[in-house]
């Protein structure tokens, strides 16, 4: 069952290979819903008064001591500080280690026919972009529903996802901060199912 949201909440459907940003206040929730199934949602988030201090994937996976990300995860930044926790999901699984797919790595990866194709970098630019950020600011990424099992020795894959139409993420901000996201264009992997879709992200206080 949907819990019920307050009249303050803000919500916005991110159209599919889109992006979306956010400054989110401390306390304020976000939750992040997979519309259709099998999306995966890039994701970077800063301290909203300093974004030198950035979320930082080798501080968090260590903390946590998982390569994934669920319930009770917290975002921690560069500085070790706590940016966001994850207080709510119903998917299970999230990858922090893929990072975001580019025209580069599309290229290098899959032919350079695909060198032209939209990619998460450039969305991240995008939004970056109204809040004075650049390409020096970019980090490793959170993929919300992205499936990226990683083996024994150290391997990694993207795999069919394990969302399903309706899962949510439900964050919340440890200190005011600064969401972006893209909305995942990759169509050469399985990350969003070859077609990708919408998402809807509600930013508001605790139901």
């Amino acid at each position: 069952m949907s819990r019920a949201r307050t009249t303050s909440d803000r919500t916005a459907t991110v159209p599919a290979r889109g992006s979306w940003s956010a400054g989110i206040r401390a306390g304020e929730h976000l939750t992040i819903t997979d519309l259709h199934g099998n999306q995966a949602v890039d994701f970077l988030v800063y301290d909203a008064h300093d974004t030198a201090v950035r979320y930082s994937a080798p501080d968090t996976v260590h903390a946590r001591g998982s390569l994934f990300l669920t319930t009770g995860s917290v975002l921690l930044s560069n500085e070790h500080t706590p940016l966001m926790t994850v207080v709510e999901d119903t998917c299970g699984r999230h990858d922090t280690v893929g990072g975001a797919c580019s025209k580069e790595s599309n290229t290098l990866r899959y032919g350079h026919h695909t060198y032209a194709q939209h990619a998460c970098v450039d969305n991240f630019l995008a939004e970056g972009a109204k809040h004075g950020l650049g390409a020096r600011d970019l980090v490793s990424n959170i993929n919300w529903y992205m499936n990226v099992p990683v083996e024994k020795d150290g391997t990694l894959g993207i795999v069919d996802g394990i969302s399903a139409p309706g899962l949510r993420v439900v964050l919340r901000a440890e200190t005011d901060v600064l969401v972006l996201v893209s909305n995942c264009p990759q169509i050469n992997n399985p990350c969003n199912g070859f077609e990708p879709t919408a998402v809807r992200m509600t930013v508001g206080a605790p139901a």
